[in-house]
């Protein structure tokens, strides 16, 4: 009896936690702020769901950890993941700058959030456009792009 009442309240918590992250993917911005809290929890399966792996793995023209001169390949989603977390170089770069959240330009299933990263040690900033589009209601991140 126990047992039960133990795994309903887990199967609650769980609707519960879906719902929320549900609702933090219906505006382009908030998916943004999402990422970096994911980010900071180093939460590879929130991240999953916020990107589009698969569109991040085919840039291969420019590295979005900022102030990288040589574009990085990554060969599988998971290094992507591995690269946002824990000691990841984009993760490390990204959060030893402040962040600033700018507003959506949304037009119908694509949008992108300018993000801001200020770098106050040596007074430069980096702007860029994350790129989103929506798919089945849902926006993904498929763009971190560096403007200078």
């Amino acid at each position: 009896m126990k047992a039960k009442a133990i795994g309903m309240l887990v199967v609650i918590g769980v609707m519960m936690l879906v719902g929320c992250s549900g609702r933090d993917q219906s505006d382009p911005r908030q998916v943004v702020i999402s990422l970096f809290g994911a980010m900071e929890r180093n939460d590879q399966a929130s991240l999953a769901h916020l990107l589009d792996l698969a569109s991040l793995m085919r840039n291969t023209n420019e590295d979005y950890a900022v102030t990288t001169d040589e574009p990085r390949k990554f060969t599988n989603p998971q290094e992507i993941l591995n690269d946002l977390t824990n000691d990841g170089l984009t993760k490390t770069r990204w959060f030893s700058m402040q962040r600033i959240v700018n507003n959506a330009s949304v037009m119908e299933d694509v949008a992108t959030v300018e993000v801001t990263f200020v770098d106050k040690k040596n007074s430069q900033g980096y702007r860029t456009n994350f790129g989103l589009r929506k798919a089945n209601g849902i926006w993904r991140i498929y763009s971190f792009k560096t403007l200078q």
